[in-house]
């Protein structure tokens, strides 16, 4: 199921997980990026100080309640449509900002914008998708920081319908890249083990026309 390749370069990778996936997909794990006393400091901010919204996408031809709160920031222009929802990005907030610069330095990637997402229990989740929209171009590099309560993120082959699940525990971050969004779907399922809230930061570069 997983090859020893690897395209993207990280600073350190000592603690880097490379599950380098068939097709050119590529998928990283960094167990605790952020160490326990600093991650308890940055879900603390960001839970209080980002502009947590609920959202409602067109799905199926209807509209319905999107079941996590969310929020988009980036740099100017960097806009994000995906059901049918058109997101302009708030300007940054200096821990975002401090959050993205760290992340770029260790995986060697440029990122201008963040989706903030806010599981408040194991009743959010997040859908089977892949982060394909157009204004991330062809095979995106996407970086997703995990703070808070564990969570389980499955992927699933599109073709092959392969799967497997990862726990992302407060601290971590996730990488994706290469052909990952071209071959590969990933979900956070919902769970009645998990009571407590987590905050993911999934950072992206957003093509600017």
């Amino acid at each position: 199921m997983f090859s020893q390749r690897s395209v993207l370069k990280f600073v350190t990778e000592d603690r880097h997980i490379n599950y380098a996936l068939d097709d050119n997909a590529e998928l990283y794990v960094i167990k605790a990026f952020y160490p326990v006393i600093e991650a308890d400091r940055l879900y603390d901010v960001l839970f209080h100080q980002l502009s947590w919204q609920e959202e409602d996408i067109h799905i199926f031809g209807k509209w319905v309640k999107v079941p996590r709160l969310m929020c988009w920031y980036g740099d100017v222009g960097t806009q994000y449509t995906y059901s049918s929802v058109n997101h302009q990005p708030l300007p940054w907030h200096p821990e975002l900002l401090a959050i993205k610069e760290t992340i770029e330095r260790q995986c060697n990637c440029i990122f201008n914008s963040v989706l903030a997402n806010l599981y408040r229990d194991g009743s959010d989740s997040m859908g089977c998708h892949a982060d394909d929209e157009p204004e991330l171009g062809i095979d995106p590099t996407i970086a997703s920081l995990s703070l808070g309560a564990d969570r389980r993120f499955k992927m699933h082959h599109k073709k092959t319908k392969q799967s497997f699940t990862i726990n992302l525990q407060h601290g971590d971050l996730l990488v994706m890249g290469g052909a990952c969004q071209q071959f590969w779907l990933h979900s956070v399922p919902k769970t009645k083990a998990v009571t407590a809230p987590r905050i993911n930061l999934t950072y992206r570069q957003i093509i600017i026309c």
